[in-house]
């Protein structure tokens, strides 16, 4: 497993970016799938969270309304489309995928639930 995530830049506040995540060697989404970000100083916290079995997704109370994750048709690819940008999403952003599926709900949110992460690409958003 080798999660790649690119897609980061430096935008001002209210642009977009939208961020990739992608295996090279495999299809992605059979597992669960995830963005968290750390913003410095900060621990690390869950953004959004895509299981295409079941077309289950969720989102922070920081990103709804504004960010979408979601998988390409190619199934190579999981998307963050991030919109309405502020400077608190400064942070870098981390791709994840679990080795299973959970039961409860809460355990989507944590990253202890996750088992391979991409190398991060980190997010500027200038005020």
């Amino acid at each position: 497993v080798q999660l790649q995530a690119s897609g980061g830049g430096l935008v001002q506040t209210g642009g977009s970016l939208r961020l990739a995540c992608t295996d090279s060697e495999r299809a992605l989404g059979d597992y669960p799938m995830a963005w968290f970000r750390q913003a410095p100083g900060k621990e690390r916290e869950f953004v959004a969270g895509i299981r295409v079995r079941g077309g289950f997704t969720n989102y922070a109370d920081s990103v709804k309304g504004r960010f979408t994750i979601s998988r390409d048709n190619s199934k190579t690819t999981i998307y963050l489309q991030m919109n309405s940008l502020r400077p608190e999403d400064t942070a870098v952003y981390y791709c994840a995928e679990a080795s299973s599926y959970w039961t409860h709900e809460h355990f989507y949110y944590s990253d202890s639930s996750y088992d391979y992460w991409g190398q991060g690409t980190l997010v500027t958003v200038s005020s």
